[in-house]
């Protein structure tokens, strides 16, 4: 009966797909079809369901469903919810800040580098502050890489230095002028409170006050970093979720000839 209700449903959807009033997909376009999870600090059972209910209606969804829900200690429960989505989002009108730069694999990075840099390119790296987390700069800098892409101590033409976890930011600066760095990169994984910004920050005004910042290609990466909110920090690039060694490589090789060729006008 349910299935024969949803199917009805279903058939009754505008399936046109207008790109300024796109909404989630579930089965059928234009559906608006989502699920999400979440937990009240409220006792499991049915006046919890009925909260979660009135708030899914709030957020903006029809026909909210409550399809499992648990008490994960007393006065806490866990919800897991369905239901269509009202709000839609001009997606022709989405503009995100990107990384300029045109990727290119690992030998053809190294053959651009020897062609119009003609020495390796100094990387060094590392989680700087108090974040312990090194899997996001092993992806990068390890010779192994990460998911089929080989990190930058594969690269021929550049000298990585992986300096590990909680550097602090006056020993990676430290680090980086002893072995004469051309890019810093840093991985900031635990977020909390927003701990990566004061550090990273922090990063920017000493290398400022070492008058270095202008002189290196400053880098951050990690699972809440975009490059829009590495530009306002005060780093030349950002790369979030699904980058590679390639990714930073290219921005580092290309970024490195621009200015060169800038100071040479």
């Amino acid at each position: 009966m349910s299935g024969g209700l949803y199917s009805m449903q279903s058939k009754e959807f505008d399936k046109t797909l207008d790109m300024t009033k796109i909404k989630p997909y579930g089965d059928t376009i234009n559906d608006g079809k989502v699920q999400l999870s979440f937990t009240l600090p409220v006792p499991a059972g049915e006046e919890a369901t009925e909260s979660a209910k009135i708030l899914l209606k709030k957020m903006g969804l029809e026909n909210p469903q409550v399809v499992f829900f648990k008490e994960l200690t007393p006065g806490y429960t866990f919800f897991n919810c369905y239901g269509s989505l009202t709000h839609t989002v001009d997606y022709s009108s989405v503009y995100v800040p990107k990384v300029e730069s045109n990727k290119m694999d690992m030998h053809e990075t190294d053959e651009y580098i020897r062609a119009n840099v003609g020495r390796k390119i100094v990387v060094v790296g590392a989680s700087t502050g108090t974040d312990a987390h090194t899997v996001g700069i092993d992806a990068i800098m390890n010779m192994k890489g990460y998911a089929g892409h080989y990190g930058l101590e594969r690269y021929e033409m550049i000298e990585a230095y992986n300096l590990g976890s909680q550097v602090l930011n006056e020993d990676f600066i430290a680090k980086a002028i002893e072995l004469n760095a051309d890019a810093l990169l840093v991985s900031q994984t635990v977020t909390q409170k927003d701990v990566h910004i004061k550090n990273m920050v922090e990063l920017v005004e000493l290398l400022e006050a070492e008058g270095l910042r202008d002189k290196v290609i400053l880098i951050c990466g990690g699972p809440r970093i975009n490059h829009e909110l590495a530009k306002e920090l005060g780093y030349d690039a950002g790369f979030g979720m699904n980058s590679y060694a390639d990714d930073v490589a290219s921005f580092v090789a290309q970024e490195f000839v621009r200015r060169n060729e800038v100071k040479t006008l």
